[in-house]
């Protein structure tokens, strides 16, 4: 298997052009090129790709992904190599269980912003912000986190999410008041720290947030309204906002008879989804939300000849 570990380079690197981030498969795939050797391996095989695949005590979930990560490239090396056999997905099957959403209330986020706003000076009137933004735009942490001075043009009321998730840039439209409170924001971080800041939500020292310390923040504040017990490890998370928005769009539109099939789209490229499927999900989520869809789809079924 000449080339192999070239062909594992630029396999990555064509991968990573398309979007995918592929953290792990390089150093992977490293590593199962050297089993290969190790076992004189003249193709790529599926037994072959199954042994290195269970080799380490593991989880099935983690031998899935193992298992994935060969399967992708070697139908990438099989157009170099007709004798690669490509492992099928019947093998090492594993669903990644989704955690299940927590679907805040108005009162819980009311709760949440005046327990941030309690923090006091900048670094409460930051966090007041950031999870007043993540509320009502669906945006991910990261996103928000990554949100650089000049991606935020409030006198449009415009966020530009450049490179977020697949590598896409898209346009984030905001409410006035959600504009309003911004912009007091703004006024207090530069009179702080002037308007050379390159990320639009920073630290006490003018720097980007760490994502850690806002999880431990958020931690802190659901704690103090109740959201999580004193010594809880699970509770409602950050990305819960993200699900809420999503939830509420969609009920929005069930309940004004908008047609959703035509919309779903439109709030999959809202969000940022690499495929319109992962917006389906959404529809499931929410018990009020699937009694709608129920509704509409036994009405349709009512009106077919």
């Amino acid at each position: 298997m000449k080339g192999l570990q070239k062909a594992v380079i630029d396999y990555v690197s064509m991968r990573r052009t398309l979007g995918y981030k592929l953290k792990d498969a390089a150093r992977l795939l490293s590593d199962f090129v050297a089993f290969c050797k190790e076992q004189g391996a003249e193709h790529i095989t599926i037994p072959l790709a199954l042994q290195w695949a269970q080799r380490t005590p593991a989880r099935p979930a983690e031998w899935a992904r193992r298992l994935t990560c060969v399967r992708c490239f070697a139908r990438y090396w099989s157009a170099t190599d007709p004798q690669t056999q490509i492992p099928p997905w019947s093998l090492l099957p594993h669903r990644p269980s989704r955690a299940r959403p927590y679907l805040y209330t108005d009162k819980e986020i009311r709760q949440l912003l005046e327990a941030a706003q309690r923090i006091g000076g900048l670094p409460g009137l930051t966090y007041y912000c950031l999870l007043g933004l993540l509320s009502v735009t669906g945006l991910r942490m990261g996103e928000v986190l990554n949100l650089r001075t000049k991606d935020v043009d409030l006198a449009q009321g415009v966020l530009v999410i450049v490179g977020a998730k697949f590598g896409k840039t898209r346009l984030v439209p905001i409410h006035a008041s959600t504009q309003k409170a911004l912009s007091k924001y703004v006024r207090d971080r530069d009179r702080a720290f002037g308007k050379n800041v390159s990320y639009f939500f920073v630290s006490r020292r003018g720097n980007r947030l760490d994502g850690g310390q806002v999880r431990r923040t958020f931690y802190r504040l659901s704690r103090e309204v109740g959201l999580r017990g004193p010594t809880a490890s699970h509770g409602p998370r950050l990305h819960d906002f993200r699900h809420l928005f999503a939830a509420r769009a969609l009920l929005s539109w069930y309940r004004s008879g908008q047609d959703v099939e035509r919309r779903l789209p439109v709030l999959s490229t809202y969000l940022g989804h690499g495929h319109v499927s992962d917006t389906y999900w959404y529809l499931t989520i929410c018990p009020e939300l699937m009694g709608l869809v129920v509704n509409r789809l036994e009405k349709h079924w009512e009106a077919s000849p």
